[in-house]
């Protein structure tokens, strides 16, 4: 589990909120769904509301934006020092706005904009509001991926608008790599594989739950469908679900025993992929995680060189039945 109560890097994924046309039943099926406690907004924030794990903001849930028929939809915030500049840098990368920057109150400024594969994401700029205040627990954000149809053409605007290096992840007929950050894995991006159905380029959001499959029925029951079933991969137990008003969401759940817990009181910190196995070791802190009084750093091992050349099991590459080209699943 990360907490944090300082400023995300710019370039991180710092946010996710979902548009819905009924905040209420959004509210009712995701407090049931992950145990969020939420503050609910009132008519002057047209009824934005939070979502709560002990007392810490994870995600948002808010109106529907865009014309009549814009489906529900989760959205990922990428952080910025300055969303004017970064608006700037997003058209002259070839993107499109579809809002202008506003500040939102005084807790901070924002924008939506396209990429140029079409995809939606969000800028956001701190004030008095930095973004999730905790990742990687059960419930609270844990990956975001990018996927779309131009691989090299969303590496070549995500590296010009945040500066992302890319950490190659990619095998014959499957393109993916990690973004970078400092050296640091905050995101991912891809490639939709051969025979991948007519699917918009899109951001994915993945949540961490303790029990994927529990975490599945849970939906189902609540009137979410399934889009792609529960199922094991080398970084743990994958699954694609909507809730009832149609927003996709992802799930992952580590396997027992991946994460070891670190020493002294410094917590276990997988701030920068849930998807590897992690050993703590001495080192100077994770820039996405907050300063504790002794510094560890739960780094990621070198991998094994059968999965240093294997594509990661995105929810793509697996809801487009290409599981032969991902690295072999872990033993049960």
């Amino acid at each position: 589990m990360v907490t944090r109560d300082t400023p995300w890097p710019a370039g991180t994924p710092c946010w996710v909120d979902l548009g819905v046309g009924d905040i209420p039943k959004a509210i009712a099926f995701y407090t049931a769904q992950f145990g969020w406690n939420v503050e609910q907004g009132g008519p002057e924030v047209g009824g934005y509301s939070i979502g709560n794990l002990d007392g810490k903001a994870v995600a948002g849930i808010g109106p529907l934006q865009g014309p009549p028929g814009t489906p529900a939809a989760w959205t990922t915030y990428l952080a910025t020092e300055d969303a004017d500049a970064t608006v700037a840098k997003i058209k002259g990368a070839g993107g499109q706005l579809l809002t202008d920057p506003m500040d939102v109150m005084d807790v901070g400024r924002m924008a939506i904009a396209l990429d140029t594969t079409g995809a939606a994401f969000g800028i956001w700029q701190h004030r008095a509001f930095f973004g999730a205040q905790v990742a990687n627990a059960p419930g609270a954000l844990s990956w975001n991926e990018h996927m779309s149809r131009d691989f090299e053409g969303a590496k070549a605007f995500y590296a010009a608008v945040f500066g992302y290096e890319f950490g190659d992840m990619s095998s014959d007929g499957f393109s993916y790599a990690t973004l970078l950050l400092g050296g640091h894995e905050v995101g991912g991006i891809g490639q939709y594989p051969e025979g991948t159905p007519a699917v918009p380029a899109a951001w994915t959001t993945y949540f961490a739950t303790a029990d994927t499959d529990a975490s599945v029925a849970q939906a189902t029951r609540a009137g979410g469908n399934v889009i792609r079933p529960a199922e094991d991969s080398p970084y743990g137990r994958l699954a694609t679900v909507t809730d009832d008003q149609g927003a996709v969401f992802s799930l992952i759940s580590l396997p027992p025993g991946e994460l070891q817990g670190c020493p002294g009181d410094a917590a276990l910190l997988t701030a920068e992929t849930p998807f590897r196995r992690t050993a703590c070791v001495p080192s100077e802190p994770p820039r996405i995680a907050p300063r504790p009084a002794a510094w560890w750093w739960c780094q990621v091992p070198p991998r094994p060189a059968a999965l240093r050349s294997g594509a990661r099991c995105s929810a793509a590459s697996l809801a487009a039945g290409r599981r032969g080209r991902c690295p072999p699943r872990r033993a049960a």
